[in-house]
């Protein structure tokens, strides 16, 4: 809140601090131009990077100079201005700012005549959410450089609701494992941790924009460093290095069952934090009855404990694994039923969407068995390559030089179409077996006004009248730090 003739410089203010995002009235409406934009609109120059200037500009004068980034920025301040809600000499301005941020936001407007005034959230409306390391986060919320790496495996499958957990950490180490687990070769993963390293020092400068994302690509190879020590594996079966856990053409049902009983395990902590997130979103019974809750999750204890009694034959092992299970459909069915419109139709509805519960439940615990099948697929690479190697270099000089050739050629081969292949595998299985749990809807993300402002010597002109006053104005509430 602001008299009139603060609320400009009140602004200004808050878009140099860049933490709050105002909710502005006319998203959706009618494109009602202000004198800035309209001028701006008349330079048709590129689009500029918009700026702020301290004061009230000259608008011609800005027109005349091409000053198209401070038309720009004049411009954002009328959208703004516009959006106010006024009473009397009084403006109002409705926002979200994260908590932290209140104090020290409310003095800066204070020093501009200006109040920071928190409300109450508003029914019915979830506020924005901040991930840590995001791209908008203020600087007041630093992140490590492995957090910030990791966010963009989030945020490129969507929004985090504001009611749930934030799984950037998690979602990140997931990955790398996985990740690992596919490409397991320890010379490969080496490869992978040194263009990590070039990617800190910003070499080469092509991609210098990939720069945050080094911890990524350095944990990814370090996890196929360890895997690859694991299966004996140093660009391909060289012997250079011992098996300490398993060669993988040569125990392929013993990999197998590993990467299928990590998928499990995985899967049970999504579904645990799938109940958190239902839970904290719309209480007990939405925790209680949805798929992605409790009763999903006794749904795929009930099957698990099934599938244990299929395994070891022990007949108890059955009876309590099917009573679980049918507890979980009965408790999503009465969910599923409450969605429909009722009567037969529901039923029916109810009915396929349950079934199709019960066999998604099966094909995500199979579909961890690709961990297994590329994992095979890379040791299988390795093998051939070093095979065509060793049977090269035993044929005097121009078999040595041929087969250098071919090691060097086809572990390239392997690297480059490996590291893809286990890369989009990765992904999938996070996205469509885990977080296909954990997310039932998506999230805004936190956008603040930020703008740089220039501190101009420009004659200032009085400012405009009020743009025609609002009827009602949404009210914020601080947007929470994930």
């Amino acid at each position: 809140m602001a008299p009139e003739q603060a609320l400009r410089e009140s602004l200004v203010r808050i878009a140099e601090a860049g933490c709050i995002e105002i909710d502005l009235a006319g998203e959706g409406g009618p494109d009602v131009r202000g004198p800035a934009a309209t001028r701006l609109q008349r330079l048709r120059s590129e689009p500029a990077q918009p700026v702020l200037s301290e004061v009230r500009p000259d608008l011609d004068a800005l027109e005349r100079e091409g000053r198209a980034d401070l038309l720009a920025g004049e411009a954002q301040v009328e959208e703004r201005l516009g959006s106010a809600v006024r009473h009397g000499a009084v403006a109002a301005l409705a926002g979200w700012c994260p908590e932290t941020e209140v104090g020290p936001t409310a003095a800066r407007i204070a020093g501009a005549g200006g109040a920071l005034v928190p409300l109450r959230t508003p029914r019915g409306v979830d506020p924005p959410t901040l991930l840590t390391g995001a791209d908008a986060a203020p600087p007041a919320y630093p992140a490590t450089p492995v957090r910030r790496s990791f966010t963009p495996l989030v945020t490129t499958y969507g929004t985090v609701p504001y009611a749930d957990l934030d799984p950037t950490m998690a979602a990140g180490v997931v990955y790398v494992v996985m990740f690992g687990l596919m490409f397991g070769d320890a010379g490969h993963g080496l490869l992978l941790v040194g263009i990590a390293l070039l990617l800190r020092v910003g070499r080469p400068r092509r991609v210098a924009a990939l720069r945050p994302l080094w911890p990524f690509v350095a944990g990814a190879g370090l996890a196929a460093t360890l895997a690859g020590v694991a299966y004996g594996e140093f660009f391909g079966p060289t012997e250079v290095l011992p098996v300490l856990w398993l060669e993988p053409l040569q125990e392929p049902m013993r990999l197998l069952a590993a990467a299928v009983g990590l998928g499990a395990v995985l899967l049970a902590v999504a579904y645990a934090a799938g109940i958190v997130n239902r839970w904290r979103e719309g209480g007990p019974s939405a925790a209680l009855y949805a798929t992605t809750g409790i009763a999903g999750a006794a749904l795929y204890l009930g099957l698990a404990i099934v599938a244990g009694y299929v395994w070891l034959g022990q007949a108890t092992y059955g009876v309590v694994g099917a009573v679980i299970a049918v507890v979980g459909l009965a408790l999503a069915g009465v969910g599923l039923y409450a969605t429909t419109a009722g009567g037969p139709g529901g039923a029916v509805q109810t009915g396929i969407q349950l079934f199709d519960a019960v066999v998604r439940i099966g094909s995500n615990v199979v579909s961890f068995a690709r961990l297994a099948a590329f994992g095979l697929t890379h040791a299988a690479l390795g093998a051939i390559v070093w095979d065509g190697t060793t049977a090269l270099s035993g044929r005097g000089p121009a078999g040595v030089v041929a087969a250098v050739l071919v090691f060097t050629l086809g572990n390239a081969l392997a690297f480059s179409l490996e590291a893809l292949v286990a890369g989009v595998q990765a992904l999938r299985l996070e996205f469509y077996e885990l977080f296909s749990r954990l997310f039932e809807s998506e999230g805004r993300p936190f956008r603040p006004w930020r703008l740089p402002v220039e501190h101009l010597t420009v004659a200032a002109v009085p400012a405009a009248g009020p743009p025609a006053p609002r009827e009602a104005v949404r009210h914020g509430g601080p947007a929470r730090e994930e």
